[in-house]
């Protein structure tokens, strides 16, 4: 791969959630974009932009994909190739928006550290859920990513705008991935997504659920290789 990767991370998540794929990736320039300044989607996009090479490739991540939609609205001339993991391309419906103001109110009542066990029912299997090492990756991204960009991360999910209508006007090769136990998105979310972008192909990894990045790097490694090297 002769072009930089551009990598967009999700809500509560940091550059970890990328390390199988950065150490598989050694030789290439891979941009890990910030995810934290912003608390607007538009916002994010924006500074991505701002901050990456003419042209480049995007993989987007759960609220990555957000923010990858919202940058192929403002520069597709850009993006040679997209991926998205994850993700969805609706805005919020009642359920998300109830469940999201749930965790603001964790928040702002001093129990910030809930917030990631409210959130490991539904980004890890239930056979993975006594798994150490999955645990204690989702836990210190939380850390990491604390209480105020939490919020700031939310305020731009839940005002994020729905990026259906557009998706026909994508036209670069476009690779989407789903844990087909994702307790956050559906194989109906990313099927929609594949059926509206013209020639876009999706791979549904078996056993992995939210973070397939990390539950399943043997598969998403070369899967995206292979993608970005066609």
């Amino acid at each position: 791969m002769s072009l930089s990767i551009v990598l967009i991370t999700g809500q509560l998540l940091t550059d970890a959630v990328w390390q199988p794929l950065l150490n598989a990736w050694g030789d290439c320039e891979v941009i890990v974009a910030d995810n934290r300044s912003d608390d607007t989607i538009e916002g994010f996009a924006q500074r991505l932009l701002d901050n990456a090479p003419p042209k480049f490739v995007l993989v987007g991540h759960a609220m990555g994909g957000f923010i990858a939609f919202e940058v192929m609205r403002r520069a597709p001339e850009r993006v040679a190739k997209l991926a998205l993991i994850s993700t969805l391309a609706s805005a919020d419906g009642p359920a998300q928006t109830a469940r999201r103001q749930g965790y603001i109110d964790l928040v702002e009542s001093g129990r910030f550290d809930q917030v990631v066990e409210e959130r490991i029912p539904i980004l890890f299997p239930e056979e993975k859920r006594s798994d150490e090492r999955l645990l204690g990756i989702a836990r210190q991204m939380a850390a990491d990513t604390g209480a105020e960009t939490f919020l700031a991360q939310q305020r731009a999910i839940m005002a994020r705008i729905d990026s259906r209508p557009r998706l026909g006007e994508i036209a670069v090769p476009t690779l989407l991935i789903w844990g087909e136990k994702d307790g956050i998105t559906s194989r109906a979310h990313h099927e929609e997504i594949a059926d509206a972008i013209p020639g876009a192909r999706l791979e549904v990894v078996s056993g992995a659920g939210h973070l397939p990045t990390v539950e399943a790097p043997e598969v998403l490694a070369p899967l995206l290789t292979d993608f970005l090297d066609t």
